[in-house]
């Protein structure tokens, strides 16, 4: 689908970490007011709210559609609904608002990502997440999201070979690019060595996942404001959809061979295709390494390689920041953090600065036009972003 009239005007983002006692009202507050002041706006001129946030039992507080308006009480009579899909929340939230402005309801919206995942305990995490899982099949594993990709980790590597060298270049990069993220959970830099052997501080958390395989548990937000046009007193240059694509597949792990992630290699195809676009127009991906081998597979849904060669791409540089099609410069999940709601607005936050020449130390080179994949499950839901520059 394309979309000629849709633009991102504005952002805000908070930090990502472990904050604690961090309320949601004040994530809000956080993200909101940067995003309205980036864009040049005022509470009374957004049409409507989309939150995206996953919940599930991270906080008690339910019906979080409502907390904007808690926030900041300019919001009272604002129209706002709550989009949730698994770690897509965050897309499925932009969607929403982007869905309500090509109807014509609406033209300028404000969507809202926001995630507090540390109130619980580490096995408590796991259990919610666990939910977003076929729970008939696989809601038992104790290891949660992390035994899920586990399990896919040593079915590729069956099929495929060990991939730890790649898995490890993959979580060494997006640590190395994280330290350039002023926004990022962990500013380290672990290196190649480390991430490759199992320690103490690097143990086995599932199959062949070592724990610098997996992202991190994260609070935080982030927001966007959208408008169908550019704005003339918007503080940062305006970034515009050039197509965006949205392709779901089989929730079991069971009905899909778990070495494929056939929706997002659809999801791409779709999405370059409506964009008038191949992989080599673009400067840079944000894409979903919830755990390094999503990355991997991420590297063969997007034509990079073919089936169970993904782990060149990464082996050959192609993928670092220096690299032909940089993915992560933001240092991805892995570094920045994943508060499950945030993600997706966050990752187009990110994709908003690069294109915008606002990204600091995280900045590429070539920025003409870039990419945001986010999924949900996995990659059960598929969402995928092609933007450029607006002028």
């Amino acid at each position: 689908m394309r979309n000629d009239n849709a633009y991102i005007v504005g952002w805000g983002h908070t930090p990502f970490g472990k904050l604690d006692n961090a309320e949601l009202e004040q994530l809000i507050r956080d993200a909101v007011q940067p995003a309205l002041d980036s864009a040049g706006v005022a509470a009374e001129d957004i049409d409507g709210i989309f939150v995206g946030h996953f919940n599930a039992g991270f906080v008690g507080q339910d019906f979080t559609a409502s907390l904007p308006a808690v926030a900041m009480p300019e919001f009272r009579h604002t129209p706002a609904v709550r989009c949730e899909n698994a770690c897509a929340t965050g897309s499925a939230a932009i969607w929403a608002a982007l869905d309500a402005m090509a109807a014509g309801r609406m033209k300028r919206t404000l969507v809202i990502g926001m995630e507090r995942m540390n109130g619980l305990r580490t096995p408590e995490v796991a259990a919610t997440l666990i939910k977003c899982s076929y729970v008939k099949e696989e809601g038992a594993d104790p290891a949660g999201f992390a035994g899920i990709f586990g399990g896919i980790a040593s079915n590729y590597f069956e099929r495929f070979g060990d991939q730890s060298d790649a898995l490890a270049a993959i979580a060494a990069k997006n640590h190395a690019n994280g330290m350039h993220n002023p926004y990022a959970h962990m500013r380290r830099d672990f290196g190649f060595d480390f991430c490759r052997t199992p320690s103490d501080k690097n143990p086995f958390v599932s199959g062949p996942l070592k724990r610098s395989d997996c992202s991190l548990v994260s609070d935080g937000a982030a927001a966007l404001v959208l408008s169908t046009e550019p704005l003339s007193g918007a503080r940062v240059p305006a970034v515009r959809w050039r197509s965006r694509t949205h392709v779901n597949d089989f929730l079991p792990m069971s009905r899909r061979d778990p070495t494929q992630f056939e929706g997002a290699a659809m999801a791409w195809k779709k999405g370059l295709a409506s964009a008038g676009a191949s992989l080599d127009d673009l400067g840079f991906v944000e894409t979903h390494d919830c755990f390094t081998i999503a990355e991997l597979l991420e590297y063969e849904a997007m034509g990079l390689a073919p089936h169970g060669e993904g782990a060149r791409v990464i082996l050959d540089g192609v993928t670092r920041k220096d690299g032909r099609l940089p993915v992560n410069p933001s240092g991805g999940l892995k570094s920045k953090g994943h508060p499950i709601g945030a993600t997706g607005v966050s990752q187009h936050v990110m994709a908003a600065m690069q294109l915008s020449g606002t990204a600091g130390g995280m900045q590429v080179e070539r920025t003409r036009m870039g990419a945001v994949f986010n999924m949900g499950g996995s990659a059960v839901a598929s969402y995928l972003s092609i933007l450029e520059p607006a002028s």
